[in-house]
């Protein structure tokens, strides 16, 4: 090797280690799965987030979206029904931004996020009268306690109590 292409490796492999740096980081974001991905489809927020949370797609392994997305014309009861381009980019989207991590591998019975083991795990002391309450009304309505939800985020000290819940009941709220 002469000596200028030992400089330019000398140069160029620290630059390198940190593009390698910022792409893992990049990469542990990005499969957090609770947080809501920056490129986010409009269609997703007029489409999805009309009816429900827009759910953050690392919440659910890629199987799951592809059978919710599959299944628009019966979803939960549902005709959720969308034109074919809009179905392929949100599908393409979700899949490319599926949970991946340990929390998510396993994919909940019908594909409800709230039946997944996890949601019932930090969710196992919230008592049956609290979600059938007038301000939260289901399980499935995260913002009610979660003012971040849209955003995809669901940290413990974000939390507040809806209104009309019994103060009493703040206990089960923290883990």
């Amino acid at each position: 090797m002469n000596t200028l292409s030992i400089r330019l490796i000398r140069l160029i492999r620290p630059a390198l280690a940190g593009l390698l740096c910022l792409a893992a980081l990049g990469a542990a974001q990005a499969d957090s799965g609770r947080m809501m991905p920056r490129n986010m489809p409009q269609a997703y927020m007029a489409e999805c987030a009309a009816c429900h949370t827009a759910y953050a797609p690392g919440l659910l392994p890629a199987r799951s979206w592809q059978r919710i997305m599959t299944g628009l014309d019966k979803h939960y009861g549902t005709d959720a029904s969308l034109d074919d381009a809009t179905v392929r980019q949100l599908s393409t989207w979700l899949q490319a931004n599926a949970g991946t991590y340990k929390r998510v591998a396993e994919e909940p019975p019908e594909d409800r996020l709230t039946r997944s083991a996890w949601f019932e795990r930090k969710h196992r002391e919230v008592p049956t009268s609290v979600w059938k309450h007038a301000s939260i009304k289901r399980a499935a309505n995260c913002a009610a306690c979660h003012p971040g939800a849209d955003r995809g985020d669901f940290d413990d000290d974000s939390l507040r109590m809806p209104a009309g819940v019994n103060l009493g009941k703040r206990w089960f709220w923290k883990d």
